[in-house]
Order: structure tokens, then C-alpha cells, then sequence
């Protein structure tokens, strides 16, 4: 290596050091003074409220920005925290000190329709010959997911780097409901093989969009049947976690950070019900239609685990945005 290109390489090394140095300065000089060039603070105070989001959008489309990933040109999403979509927020009582709480209100209703052939107006043979008349068939569905946490977190660090603690208390409600109507009487289906009359597939209605029939079924007798009414049991939990994180104020009142999660659960799923249509021959060798309510009884658990598989609170290990205002 000749003289000239080791000098070049320190002149390098120093100029990075200095620049090092210089960015590290400044970060002491901030921490200590802990207010931006513009006289704003980074730390949140006595009287403030925060609201947290999920950081890892924001991480990804700056990280796609400047290495040239793929998605770069998508814009970020304003994800929440948990698997059961619950908006939380802060209330600081104290410097050091602060109120959570999280709320999920869910309600939701959805209806559907197809025209299907009139299977007693026209023949098989006669088709396309004969056009058949329509008729409808319908779905209605409905959901409820209420969640509601509440909490107390304790704060302490040094400089933009803050550290907190505390325990919070959560429970959840959910249920579902499907409702079927159909424009064909059962009789009119076709009997199959073993004298069990098939379900025609005119019939099938796929209601969670998974091209898989939502509304089929089978009677304790082996018969195939279609859904009437579907009813999820009402699913209950309640848990109590302890939690611990940090978080660093990359700018004035906005911080990214993490927190993870110990404790407790406790979950109860009510009773199921199926109401199916069914249609089989009897010993008389007649056909007859029947409606059989199929039951799924009730349970519970109770587990102490990580956030991972608490039900209540869903993950927290996830990055985080936290706005303070």
C-alpha cells in the first residue's frame, strides 16, 4: 500500500470518528437538555394523553425506502396492537405516572342473496329448451366482539430512553349468528345412493368466502341436511397480565418502544346450535323432512402464560408508535 492511499484511509477513519462523535454529542446534549432546537419536549408530562399503534408499517416502508425492498412504494397502515383489534390509549396523572385503558366495540350484520332455479317448474329434460323461473335464497349474518381493558403503568429512565411497568385487567365478549332462507323446498331434491337424499349444490351458499359451503350439514341419523340457523355459543374471557417495556423519544412526544406480558386467563364458550333441514327415507320407504337442532355443549379454561396465548390481551411483543399530546 502506497503512503498516499494510507493517508487517504486515515483521513477516512478520522473524518467517520468525527462524525461519530459529533452525532453522539449531540444525542448527549439533547438527553440532557431532553427539549428539541425548537424549545419542544421529548417526554410526555403530568396532564398529557398518548395513543399507540403498531410500528412495524412505518419500520418496513422506511427500511423499503432506503434499501430498495419491494412495497416501497406502499403507503404505511394504521395497524392496532392486538389479534382482537382493541384502540388503546393513555392518560398521564403523573409524570412518571399514567392510566390505560382500551376499548373494542363490535357489531357487525351482513345479508346475501342468489337466484337460483325453480327446481319444481321446469323439468331437467326440458332445459335449455324451457327456462326455468327463479327464485332466491338468502343469508344473514351478525357478530358482536366487545373488549375492554383497563390499567396502571409506572415510568422511569433516563433521557429519551424511558422504561415502565404496571398490570392491567381486560375482558372480552363475542358471538355469532347465521341465518338461512331457501326458494326450493327440500323434497324437491333428488334422492342419492344408500336412500340418503343429497343437498343440491344450488344450494350451497359459501358466507365466509372460502369456496367451502357455510350452510351444509349432517342429522345425528347420517342424513345431509342444510343450515337453517347457526348460533356460536357467547365466548367470555377475562385475564389480568403484568407487563413490562421500554421505549425511546426518536422525536418530541412520538416514541418507539415495546412492552411484553405475564399473567392469567380465564375463557368460557357457551353452547353451539345448529338447526338443520333434513330430508331421509323412511322405513316405509317414503321420503320425509325433518329439522334436528344439533348441539355442541360448553366448556371453559384457564391458563398463566406469555401475552402469546393470552386470548384477552392478544400479543404485545410487537414494535410500537406512541403519540403523546
Amino acid at each position: 500500500m502506497s503512503t498516499f492511499e494510507q493517508t487517504k484511509i486515515n483521513f477516512y477513519m478520522k473524518k467517520s470518528i468525527l462524525a461519530v462523535a459529533v452525532i453522539l454529542g449531540s444525542s448527549f446534549a439533547f438527553a440532557q437538555k431532553m427539549e428539541s432546537k425548537h424549545g419542544e419536549a421529548y417526554l410526555p408530562a403530568e396532564g398529557d394523553w398518548a395513543i399507540s399503534i403498531d410500528a412495524n408499517p412505518f419500520l418496513n416502508y422506511v427500511g423499503n425506502l432506503i434499501g430498495g425492498g419491494q412495497g416501497n412504494n406502499a403507503a404505511p397502515t394504521w395497524n392496532y396492537l392486538t389479534n382482537n383489534q382493541i384502540i388503546r390509549g393513555k392518560y398521564f396523572a403523573a409524570d412518571d405516572m399514567a392510566y390505560r385503558a382500551g376499548i373494542r366495540l363490535g357489531f357487525g350484520s351482513a345479508k346475501g342473496s342468489e337466484m337460483v332455479a325453480d327446481r319444481g317448474s321446469v323439468a331437467v329434460t326440458d332445459y335449455p329448451s324451457a327456462e326455468p323461473v327463479m327464485v332466491e335464497n338468502t343469508w344473514k349474518a351478525g357478530s358482536t366482539n366487545v373488549g375492554i381493558l383497563v390499567g396502571l403503568e409506572k415510568r422511569r429512565g433516563f433521557g429519551r430512553l424511558q422504561g415502565f411497568y404496571g398490570a392491567e385487567l381486560g375482558f372480552n365478549i363475542a358471538s355469532t349468528k347465521n341465518t338461512f332462507t331457501y326458494g326450493n323446498a327440500l323434497t324437491q331434491n333428488v334422492v342419492g345412493p344408500g336412500g340418503i337424499v343429497d343437498i343440491d349444490a344450488a344450494d350451497d351458499m359459501d358466507v365466509n368466502n372460502d369456496a367451502v359451503a357455510d350452510n351444509t350439514g349432517t342429522d345425528v341419523f347420517g342424513n345431509a341436511g342444510r343450515v337453517l340457523v347457526s348460533k356460536s355459543g357467547t365466548q367470555f374471557g377475562i385475564g389480568l397480565r403484568g407487563f413490562i417495556g421500554a421505549e425511546y423519544f426518536v422525536m418530541p412526544r412520538l416514541a418507539i418502544g415495546g412492552e411484553f406480558g405475564w399473567g392469567l386467563a380465564f375463557t368460557a364458550n357457551g353452547t353451539s346450535s345448529t338447526e338443520l333441514e333434513t330430508e331421509g327415507i323412511t322405513n316405509a320407504g317414503t321420503e320425509a323432512t325433518n329439522t334436528f337442532t344439533m348441539e355442541t355443549k360448553n366448556g371453559s379454561g384457564f391458563g398463566v402464560d406469555t401475552d402469546r396465548l393470552n386470548s384477552v390481551f392478544g400479543p404485545a411483543g410487537s414494535l410500537r408508535m406512541t403519540f403523546h399530546f
